[in-house]
This record gives structure tokens, sequence and C-alpha cells, in this order.
């Protein structure tokens, strides 16, 4: 990767450790996470209103076995790096965490809670809300849901190209 992108793509430990100069300054860190395999107008959307609730955005990329694990075969189409390329080259994506095969939700809660986001947002309608409000609760953070306008899907858009 170049160092354009380096500059804004993170491991977990060096994310910590900006989460933490950032919370002594007082700033408010949103956290996001995802796949964000094929960057689509709804990712862009939510992306863009995740940034409007803080000074500083974070998104969590999920590794390509657990995109895998998510999407099925053939998923991502798109490595780790490369998705991470393309989040640094949205403006108000300040930092994307390059997470490792995560195996428990217990890995998550370690993670968020040493960055201790104000605001973990999520998509309105996320099948996960109650793990992300628990894991906001115990980072002392709250959850943003933020509302769909128009529904997109990479997983729906693959399948009508594949036929």
């Amino acid at each position: 990767m170049t160092k354009l992108f380096n500059e804004r793509v993170f491991s977990p430990e060096r994310a910590i450790k900006i989460a933490e100069e950032l919370n002594q300054k007082g700033k408010r860190i949103v956290l996001v996470g995802g796949c964000f395999d094929i960057i689509h107008k709804g990712h862009i959307l939510f992306l863009k209103k995740a940034k409007d609730e803080g000074d500083f955005l974070f998104v969590f990329l999920e590794s390509d076995k657990k995109v895998r694990e998510l999407k099925g075969y053939g998923r991502p189409i798109n490595p780790q790096e490369d998705r991470a390329a393309v989040l640094s080259g949205l403006r108000f994506v300040d930092g994307i965490i390059m997470l490792p095969k995560m195996t428990s939700n217990i890995q998550y809660d370690r993670l968020i809670t040493q960055i201790k986001p104000a605001i973990i947002a999520v998509t309105e309608g996320d099948p996960n809300l109650k793990q992300r409000e628990e894991q906001a609760g115990i980072a002392g953070g709250k959850i943003k849901s933020v509302t769909k306008r128009i529904s997109y899907s990479t997983t729906k858009t693959l399948a009508q190209l594949r036929g």
C-alpha cells in the first residue's frame, strides 16, 4: 500500500494509541464497522452521516476471512488492503482499522472498550443492534442509528450481475 493510504490505515494497536490521544483532547470518536467490499452510494451516505456525529471517524474493516464467512463463497471481491485504500480516499473517513479475523464478540468488545468511541453508528435495521448497544454501553458511548433512505446492497448487486 502506498504512503498516501498508510496515513489513515491502522493496526488495532496503533488505532488504540490514536484513540487515547483523541480522547485525552476531548475529541468525539465515532466508530462504524463493516465489509465495505464494493463501495456504493449507500456506504457513502452512511459514512458521511456517521462522521457528522463526531470529530473523528474510525472504520472497523473486516478481514477477508471474516467477509467470506459473513457473505459466502466468492467474497470478498476486493482484498482488505484494497478496501482500505478505497475507504482512505474518502475525506470524511479519518482512520481505517485493519481487523484480523475476529472469532468472537469478546474480541470486538475488548477493542471497542480500548478505543472508547462516543458513538457507534449503525444502519437502520442492523441485525446486530443489541450487541452494538451492549458494546457502546461498556465503552461509555451511545448508539446512533443512521436512516437508510434507499436500500443499497453489494450482495444484491452481485447477484444481479451473476444472473
